[in-house]
């Protein structure tokens, strides 16, 4: 089970690093939004973004989307709600605080989005069957998570890693509730000069959460050694993300 209450904290601590170190956070938030526009929906008045961080994707689909009159926004760290509630043009925006799983939602949605979030839940199935129970008839339920190939250097080294889907299974859990208008995946690898900037780099975007012991020298000297000897090449050590990308529709 994930500590939530754990990746609340390093999200926090990472906040305000998390806009310049995330840059594959943005991409995949870019990709998301130009999966959105190739499919045909309703007008969206009404919105759920659970995940929200620091705003990266609602600036973007603030943006986009011109006809949002009520923008609720979900994250489990509270202190979000300066970040990204400050979104000029939409008439009533809403910050919601907690565990996306477990709190209560109110009435239908026109779009629920979410990105670079879901695969931090412990029960995936029962939320997407919650979502959908929120989207007003023709709504979309847009989002991307992490697969399994997902920092699989970090695993590989430490044995460490999240519980990650395939695409295949995404879908399937998907279309039990929604009809599937898109899906798509993607692997991008980022360079880093050291291990060490690797490890800077998780804390910086808070997903070094699941690591609950501390590094002591030895420990960071045999962590570095082996990732520097498995994963280097000419454009430094490699960190791999597999983002995942569902679009659907009830």
């Amino acid at each position: 089970m994930i500590n939530k209450d754990r990746v609340r904290r390093c999200f926090l601590r990472a906040a305000d690093s998390y806009d310049g170190q995330g840059i594959i956070q943005q991409r995949v938030a870019d990709h998301l939004l130009d999966l959105l526009k190739q499919t045909h929906y309703p007008t969206i008045n009404r919105v759920l973004e659970t995940g929200c961080c620091t705003g990266l994707l609602t600036r973007r689909l603030c943006q986009q989307l011109q006809d949002i009159n009520e923008l609720v926004l979900n994250d489990l760290v509270e202190e979000f709600a300066l970040r990204a509630g400050d979104q000029p043009g939409i008439p009533a925006i809403r910050f919601l605080a907690g565990d996306i799983e477990t709190i209560a939602l109110d009435g239908l949605f026109d779009l629920i989005i979410s990105s670079s979030t879901l695969h931090w839940v412990n029960d995936l199935p029962a939320l997407l069957a919650k979502l959908s129970g929120h989207l007003a008839p023709g709504g979309v339920l847009a989002f991307s998570l992490y697969g399994t190939d997902n920092m699989k250097e970090i695993r590989h080294v430490t044995g460490i890693g999240l519980h990650y889907y395939t695409l295949a299974e995404v879908v399937d859990m998907v279309s039990r509730h929604c009809t599937v208008r898109q899906s798509d995946e993607q692997h991008h690898h980022i360079h880093f000069s050291t291990a060490n900037e690797v490890l800077a780099h998780l804390r910086q975007t808070g997903v070094n959460s699941l690591n609950k012991t501390l590094w002591t020298p030895g420990r960071l000297r045999r962590f570095t050694r082996e990732y520097n000897n498995r994963f280097s090449s000419p454009k430094g050590v490699q960190l791999t993300y597999h983002p995942v990308y569902c679009i659907a529709q009830r």
